[in-house]
């Protein structure tokens, strides 16, 4: 049994596990979006969203302690230089993990996992109007003093 175990192993050795979480961390800060299983997007969510909130503070300590994990100068450049601008004022959830169904060969579970606001179809989606929030009727403005002759004088010749 797992009782109390933290992190999902992935059925790999630690170093394994380490390597492969750094490669599928850095194609997500290149790529914005991978696809992957469900157990390996959980995993790299929980792996990834902690270097993101690291890369909010533009210092030579935590780009050095965010290099230690990805290894990889030309993520560290997108991470610093193009992310952590756009997901400054968020406070978290960085990354969205979206089921898409099964794997043909072996029937695994499928997800894609990407960047929050690096979505431009779910961005573009957001700022649509806002819909009515009743479907009641509602009452009527009262009119002011200055609109009541108006109106009478538009009704009059509908009325002949």
């Amino acid at each position: 049994m797992r009782h109390n175990k933290a992190i999902n192993h992935l059925g790999r050795k630690s170093g394994h596990r380490k390597a492969m979480l750094a490669n599928m961390a850095t194609s997500l800060i290149m790529h914005k979006r991978i696809q992957t299983t469900v157990a390996k997007a959980k995993a790299l969510k929980m792996y990834v969203e902690p270097l993101i909130t690291k890369s909010k503070e533009d210092t030579t300590h935590s780009r050095r302690m965010v290099f230690s994990y990805l290894k990889n100068k030309e993520a560290i450049k997108e991470l610093f230089g193009v992310i952590a601008p756009k997901i400054a004022d968020r406070p978290g959830g960085y990354t969205r993990v979206l089921h898409t169904g099964f794997r043909l060969g072996d029937g695994a579970d499928m997800a894609l996992i990407e960047l929050v606001d690096f979505n431009e179809a779910a961005l573009a989606s957001g700022k649509k109007e806002a819909k009515k929030s009743t479907r009641r009727s509602r009452a009527k403005k009262a009119e002011t003093p200055a609109e009541a002759p108006a109106k009478a004088a538009e009704e009059a010749p509908k009325a002949e």
